[in-house]
């Protein structure tokens, strides 16, 4: 088994850390937080599915932890096993290092890996598809899949909406709200279940009328200000005009 260098399929650092300073001033609500391992070049993960952290590259090897989606690593070296499987060495924390499956990273400095991740994002639910879309608005600014993903990001945000509006009526249902106390819509508003979105960067309005959250429609006037000739630009329009029809 070779071991293949880094450099032969990753990003120099300079380029790494341009896309980490990006990401943490772009981005501030979804990277800032995150912490960058020293050394190598850096990945993020991107399929938590296939994240497991493992001391050989071997799907039966000891598992030492499973990594979270969106968790920066630094990758040291490629292998790949007599399975053809291909593995990276990564370190997670100063203490903590092993072997991931490769097709769980994802890093801008290797040729693919948008469209890899674009394809990831179609075929999971609302948040899943979310946090993915963040993932590759955060790594991928150049790319020029980014309309497209910022036009699924902001459709999975209005999926959200629409099942967030049924959770929160039934728990509302359940408790009644004081007639004296705080206003109703502020209930909604708060609602615990907005949170794991929030921090995605991604926020709801509130129809008081039919008591129903919608997408703030973001990510479509983002492809409006910065992809106004692309295909997804009319859809973001039709999407803008009917969240205008909503009351607030």
């Amino acid at each position: 088994m070779l071991t293949s260098r880094v450099s032969r399929q990753f990003a120099s650092h300079t380029a790494v850390a341009a896309i980490v300073l990006f990401a943490a001033t772009a981005f501030p609500t979804s990277a800032q937080k995150k912490r960058v391992p020293p050394g190598g070049n850096i990945a993020v993960i991107a399929d938590e599915r296939l994240a497991a952290l493992r001391v050989a590259p071997s799907l039966s090897a000891r598992l030492i932890r499973r990594l979270s989606r969106g968790r920066f690593v630094s990758v040291r070296a490629t292998r790949r096993n007599q399975e053809g499987i291909s593995f990276s060495h990564v370190v997670v924390t100063r203490r903590t290092s092993g072997w991931v499956q490769s097709e769980a990273l994802v890093t801008s400095g290797r040729n693919g890996d948008d469209q890899r991740l674009a394809h990831l994002i179609g075929g999971t639910d609302e948040f899943d598809r979310i946090a993915r879309a963040r993932i590759f608005l955060d790594h991928f600014p150049r790319s020029p899949l980014r309309p497209k993903v910022l036009l699924a990001l902001g459709d999975a945000a209005e999926e959200a909406a629409a099942q967030l509006s049924r959770e929160a009526t039934r728990r509302f249902e359940r408790r009644e709200i004081p007639i004296d106390g705080a206003p109703e819509y502020s209930y909604y508003l708060n609602y615990n279940g907005l949170d794991r979105y929030n921090r995605q960067g991604v926020t709801f309005t509130f129809d008081r009328a039919t008591k129903q959250f919608h997408y703030d429609g973001a990510a479509w006037r983002e492809i409006l200000r910065k992809d106004s000739d692309s295909p997804e630009a009319a859809e973001a329009k039709k999407r803008l005009e009917k969240l205008a029809t909503y009351r607030r």
